[in-house]
């Protein structure tokens, strides 16, 4: 059955970033399509509860308190899943995220903070896990959380827009490299109701102006994302590699544009 080709059953499957949001979305998706799940973010509350959630689905779950931009968090991470469940066949690189800042007030620590979480620290946590999924479970899959940052020209993003681009480079040029053992592909996300987006949300004349501006006419919801996480990471997407899925409502520019002091 065609059905089939999207199931997870008894594979392991690391999120970062898994203790709310699009994380634990994507985290709680595949605990139902039969995927042990790995639970990684700074709080350890959030993941303690995500990871409960995942076993009330009938999955194993491991909560592991990570912060993505120490190596050695995420070496440890990577070990504990292999002590807890002796393989690994799925990485959902999650975690990010930058605040907007006009560019001319962006530091250089700021900048370079940005790529840190939201590029390099995705590089990193791939280059340990591939080994692994290749000897433990022979093949398997990355899922990289990208946003339409990477490619709209958004004034105040220019750290986050600029990580996010690498991030969809890294992507494509990663997989062309560890193919056909490991696919990697990425989701460019548009807005989706998230903590992020909740002072546009709350806000009924910028929740018009995004909904005008989106051709589906509503935020997207984490839902939205897991349901393409769960295609790229399962064997439905087997003939898929170095790709960047845009899903985003179908926009073609922001929905909601922050201004920048002119010169």
């Amino acid at each position: 059955m065609i059905l089939d080709l999207f199931k997870l059953t008894d594979r392991v499957a690391i999120v970062t970033g898994a203790g709310k949001g699009i994380g634990r979305g994507i985290a709680l998706a595949f605990a139902e399509a039969g995927a042990d799940v790995v639970c990684a973010a700074r709080t350890q509350a959030d993941i303690d509860a995500v990871a409960d959630e995942v076993r009330r689905r009938g999955r194993r779950a491991l909560a592991v308190r990570t912060d993505v931009v120490k190596t050695e968090d995420l070496e440890a991470l990577v070990q504990a899943t292999l002590d807890a469940f002796g393989r690994v066949d799925v990485l959902v690189n999650n975690a990010g995220g930058t605040l907007p800042r006009a560019a001319l007030q962006t530091s250089e620590r700021f900048f370079e903070t940005a790529l840190r979480f939201n590029v390099t620290s995705a590089f990193l946590l791939s280059r340990l896990v591939v080994p692994k999924i290749v000897e433990t479970a022979g093949c398997g899959a990355i899922v990289n959380i990208s946003s339409r940052s990477s490619d709209m020209v958004q004034p105040s993003f220019v750290a986050y827009g600029a990580a996010k681009a690498a991030l969809n480079m890294m992507t494509r040029n990663l997989a062309a490299e560890i193919a056909p053992k490991v696919r990697v592909n990425a989701i460019s996300v548009g807005g989706v109701a998230t903590d992020a987006l909740q002072v546009v949300l709350t806000n009924d004349e910028l929740r018009a102006q995004f909904e005008a501006n989106t051709p589906m006419a509503r935020p997207g919801t984490v839902e939205d994302i897991a349901a393409c996480a769960l295609y790229l990471a399962s064997p439905a997407a087997g003939w898929v590699t170095g790709k960047v899925f845009q899903v985003d409502g179908g926009a073609e520019a922001p929905a909601i544009t922050l201004p920048a002091p002119k010169l």
